[in-house]
């Protein structure tokens, strides 16, 4: 059904915790899209041995999925002035915990510690800034469930999975903030941009004009 090979699926059963899957997205490289926007399966991310957000969140999800958790995804929605961002969410004993793949030193792995959802989302809301130190998260989804989308094949698609962020993109968002608030967001301070700007992988441009 998952259409995945036996090597893949026990490579996804021996990542039979968040943790486990977290550390092993961790290890693939960031897609820097450097030939265009892409919106890889899961198969064709292990196939190109590289992925980003929503990329790697989709991954996590197939690979929960495998060790009996639903595939699950939240989308998290920025102000027009960033990007928006994409994890993949699973529950134990009752509570949310999150795996999220960035190149950056923030908006990582979350514990399953949150009561709801929201207190999930929450707990990024600090970090979450764009390069002049203003905090952008205005909004975020309830759970997608990818089953939804077996009949087109999400899990091994050699073509970009494009229908599920243009699902994300129609579907109801939740604000978090009200519009009033905005203007009494403090930016980061120094030491919290610094933070922001580490990264743990560089394109093949960058590594370049080093």
């Amino acid at each position: 059904m998952l259409g995945l090979s036996k090597e893949e699926i026990t490579l996804f059963k021996s990542l039979n915790t968040p943790q486990k899957v977290q550390d092993f997205i961790n290890r693939i490289p960031i897609n820097f899209e450097e030939k265009g926007d892409t919106c890889y399966s899961p198969k064709k991310v292990l196939k190109e041995n590289k992925c980003h957000c929503i990329e790697g969140a989709i991954l996590a999800a197939l690979i929960l999925r495998t060790n009996g958790h639903p595939p699950l995804i939240v989308d998290l929605e920025a102000s027009e002035k960033d990007f928006d961002h994409v994890i993949a969410v699973f529950k134990i004993d009752n509570k949310w915990g999150a795996i999220s793949k960035t190149n950056h030193a923030v908006l990582r792995y979350r514990d399953p510690v949150y009561k709801s959802v929201r207190e999930l989302v929450m707990s990024y809301f600090n970090e979450y800034s764009n390069e002049v130190g203003e905090k952008t998260l205005r909004k975020f989804s309830n759970p997608v469930n990818l089953s939804k989308f077996d009949g087109h094949g999400w899990m091994h698609n050699e073509e970009d999975v494009w229908y599920i962020p243009n699902h994300l993109t129609e579907i109801k968002h939740f604000p978090i903030i009200e519009r009033k608030q905005i203007f009494i967001l403090k930016e980061l301070d120094e030491i919290e941009r610094k933070a922001n700007k580490i990264t743990e992988w560089q394109s093949d441009k960058a590594k370049k004009n080093l």
